[in-house]
Formats: C-alpha cells, structure tokens, sequence
C-alpha cells in the first residue's frame, strides 16, 4: 500500500498537468538539448484556460491564435499524450496540415512515450509510424495528415488536436473538421484542442475563431501575443531611436527596446501584414484582408478593448422584452425613459444559415446602447422592429427597403402603422408627382454614402461602439479591386449596414447643456 506523501504526489501526477510535465515529460531545446517539460509564459496562459474550462464544464473545447513557434502545440501533444497514458479507454488524434508536420508531432510524443519514468509510462501494445497503442488501459494515440488521410470517419475519439487548422486544403477542411467533431462525444473527460497562426478572414478556423469569440460554439477564445515569448528580441543597435509608433506600442504593450528591435527585424525581412499576422499583438491583426479595410482596423481593435459590459440580453415573448440569455437583444446602456433614440434596420431572408436581420439603436449621444441580431422571416423582423421601437420610447425607424425589407417596411409602416419611421419622397419628372416610398433604398450611389458618413463619424469619434461583433464585422468590411465596398468573402455585414442607417438619420451626437443656477435666476 502507497504511503501518504507517495500517493499525494501520484494524485497531484494525475491532475495536475504543470506538475506532470516538468516531472515525466521530455522535449528536445532549440539548443539541441533534451531537457524537462517546464511551461513557458505562452503555455501557461494556455493551461489556466483549459484549467479553468474543465472545472467548469468537465471538458476542453478551445482554439488557440497563436503567434509563431510558442510551444502550443508542444503543451497540446504532452496534454494528449497524459491524458491516453493516464487514464483507460482513452483515444487521441492529432491531425497536422502537412505530412512532415505529422512526423514531427508523432516523434514528439514518442520522445514523450520513450522518456517517461518507467513507474508512469504504460505498457505498449505496438508503436507504428502513426499510432502508439496501450494495451493494458486500452488506449491509444494516433496522428493523421488532413487531405492525405481518412481522417476521423467511423471513429470514438475522446482527445482531438486539430494542429494549423487555418492551412488545411480549403477543399477538405470542413468536410474533416465535421467528422472529427462527431467522433467526439460531448462529455466531461473530452478534448478538442484547434491551434493556428492566422490565414486571411475566409475559411473553418476564422469562423471557429469568431464563434468562440462570439460565445455562440462553445469553444473558449485563447490569445497568445508575440510579445508573451521572452526570446522574442533583438539586441539594440547604438543609434536605435523609438518612432511614434513604438512610443505608442510601449505605452499600450509595455514594450522594452529589445522587443521594438525585434519586431523591426521582423518586418523589415516580411512586411508589416505578414508580422501581424504571424506574430499578432491583437487577435484582429492577425486576419489579413483581401481587400482595402474601410474603416481604421487600429480605431477598431482600440474600440474592442474598450466596450461597455453587457448589461441584458432580452428576447420577445408576447409581444414584450424578457430577460433571456440567449435572447438576440443585447443591450450595453441603462434605458433612459428620457431620451431620444434612433434604430436602423437591415432585413434578411430568415435562413438559418444565411444573412442575419440586425437593428442598431443608438441615443442622442451617438452610444451604440442596443444591437438586436437574430434569423426571423422579414414579417415577423417588422414585429421585432414594432416592440424594439416602443420600448426605446418610440424610436426613430430607418428600414432598409431593398429585397426582402420591402416586406418589412410594408408590414411596420402600413399594416402596423408605427407612427415614427423613415420615408423617402420622390418626385416623378414627367408628372411632377410627389410618392412616398417606404424605407430607405440602397443603390450604388446611397450605399457610398451612407458608409462613408459612418467612416467619418467614426474617424471623428462621434459614435461610442460597444457590440463586439459589430466592430469585428467593421473590421473584415473592405474596399475590393474593383471599388465596391461590401464584406470579405464568408463574412457578415448586416451590422455594419444597419449602423450605416442609424447614423444616416441621427441628428448628430449633443450633450445637454446645464445652466448655472444664478444665470437661470437673472433670466427669470
């Protein structure tokens, strides 16, 4: 029988994963060396998220945005590895973008498998090139190249490393991604670890990315910026000066010279784009655009550390808001029965997996208070719009009337009769007869508008933003070769469109101006 002090060390072994490593885990050193598993900065931000996820849900769901060669997938192998080694009835898959990465993950753990205290390292059943298979806890480890192989199709998996997701042939990601997320069963002693530099704002590990982001996948965001990596820096030249620019940089990031010196390094041999997005100091950089970003992306990500908290989601039931978790209104500012509010509307067809329909309400100060977002039918998105309208005290409507919003229009304008929306009065030049149109239209000339006054009233400053995923949709909205303005490919721009009408009708941020006490005396 184990003594005390032993049986506390083969627990704290088993569940804890630090401990484990830098006790039974061998890596090789850039330096050639072969040496203990201690978790650097990057790896340990990484195991304070998995540890905090699965004392809250039993399991690991994460994706990873990492910078260049931080060690993640070396954390992510020794955690697969502990995990098929440790425990019963336990079957991992690490699936890599390219063939000689595969052997490198799979020679990792071997090294892992080879080094590891005999007293802690299991029986093995067989070792091939690609499986390592424990016979005694039935357990195995397996690795797989993603296009190359039959990847997932058929299997149980209980741990998944999907390695460079974002480089997967386009052709056979998703198809992959699908199996591999079917083979894993949703239950407490479940991994599914997605870990990748960034590669352009199309494709299955940005969409991952912006649903983690956007809480709607379950899976937690983990960012890891360059400058976490204590070797990324350069010795300092003698007639080193800071720019602008870095002085800015040491201010938000605590920068030290030698790390200014590396990031120079850096773009001088690769550019400014290609640094941000293999070594990103914010997880927006780091996604390239194909196209000319039409609104400042540094505005923007300064936008995204400074949003409100959220104070409510609500969600229409009979005709009335509800406090509900999953509800599609969420709201960022305190309803004030004494202001003035102004909502813009973008419709969409109501498909689940298409456009959404979103409203944006914003106050007399330009506050971005409201964002409702969801997929309804354009008939019942003019009930939405009726409720949203008369619990923001009557709110100003501006409704997009193009395609399916013609529907909406009718339905909020005409049959419900809401007392307080935007019409457009057009005169016909043969007849000289004044119509009224319902909404507002958008076409090649009013589009440009529109965005631009939102362009400038954000380069101004006028309009606080608080929806975090109207501002990434702000940041993956661009300028292509051919001057049209419109979102990336695969991306969303149904809340930047509806922020366009609201501030199109907005009268322009004001604050109250208080008269002082005796200045109000002498006017009486």
């Amino acid at each position: 029988m184990m003594d005390k002090k032993l049986q506390a060390v083969r627990k704290r072994l088993f569940e804890e994963f630090p401990f484990y490593a830098k006790s039974a885990l061998k890596i090789r050193t850039k330096e050639g060396k072969v040496a203990p598993l201690k978790l650097n900065a990057a790896q340990k931000i990484l195991d304070d998220a998995v540890a905090k996820q699965i004392q809250t849900e039993g399991k690991v769901r994460v994706i990873i945005l990492k910078a260049r060669q931080q060690g993640l997938s070396t954390y992510t192998g020794g955690f697969l590895y502990h995990s098929v080694s440790q425990q019963k009835a336990k079957k991992a898959m690490v699936i890599t973008h390219h063939a000689d990465s595969t052997r490198a993950l799979f020679d990792m753990t071997k090294r892992y498998h080879e080094h590891c205290p005999e007293i802690l390292r299991p029986h093995t059943k067989y070792s091939s090139r690609r499986e390592l298979s424990f016979d005694v806890l039935d357990s195995s480890y397996v690795v797989a190249t993603a296009g190359g192989d039959s990847v997932g199709r058929g299997e149980t998996l209980t741990h998944v490393h999907a390695s460079e997701l974002a480089f997967w042939p386009k052709s056979t990601a998703l198809d992959i991604w699908n199996g591999l997320t079917q083979a894993v069963p949703n239950t407490k002693g479940t991994a599914i670890f997605v870990e990748s530099t960034a590669n352009g704002v199309t494709g299955i590990y940005f969409d991952l990315w912006k649903g983690a982001c956007e809480g709607t996948n379950g899976f937690i965001p983990v960012f890891i910026p360059w400058f976490t990596d204590p070797e990324y820096r350069e010795p300092v030249t003698d007639n080193f000066e800071r720019t602008p620019e870095e002085e800015d940089l040491i201010d938000k990031y605590d920068l030290d010279d030698e790390q200014l010196m590396f990031r120079r390094r850096k773009i001088a041999q690769n550019g400014i784009d290609l640094f941000n997005q293999e070594y990103p100091a914010e997880p927006e950089s780091a996604f390239l655009n194909t196209g000319r970003p039409v609104f400042n992306p540094e505005q923007l990500q300064e936008c995204l550390t400074n949003t409100k908290d959220v104070k409510e989601r609500l969600a229409l039931e009979d005709g009335e808001f509800v406090n509900n978790r999953r509800g599609e209104l969420t709201t960022y500012i305190n309803h004030d029965e004494g202001e003035n509010y102004v909502i813009g509307a973008d419709s969409s067809m109501g498909l689940r997996n298409g456009d959404y329909s979103v409203a944006q309400v914003l106050d007399s100060k330009k506050r971005q208070v409201a964002t409702w977002r969801g997929h309804v039918h354009p008939d019942y998105f003019a009930e939405v719009l009726k409720a949203l309208g008369e619990f923001f005290n009557e709110a100003f409507i501006i409704v997009e009337n193009n395609s399916h919003g013609i529907l909406t229009c009718t339905r909020l304008i005409k049959d419900m009769a809401y007392p307080n929306a935007y019409l457009e009065t057009q005169i016909d030049k043969l007849t000289d007869r004044e119509t009224v149109k319902l909404g507002f239209t958008t076409t090649a000339k009013t589009k440009p508008l529109i965005i631009d006054q939102l362009r400038a009233a954000m380069r101004e400053g006028e309009i606080e933003l608080n929806d975090k995923v109207t501002i990434r949709e702000m940041l993956t909205y661009i300028v292509t070769e051919t001057g049209a303005m419109e979102a990336e490919a695969s991306c969303f721009d149904d809340c930047v469109m509806a922020l366009a009408l609201a501030n199109h009708v907005h009268e322009g941020a004001w604050e109250p101006v208080e008269t002082p006490a005796e200045l109000y005396i002498e006017m009486v």
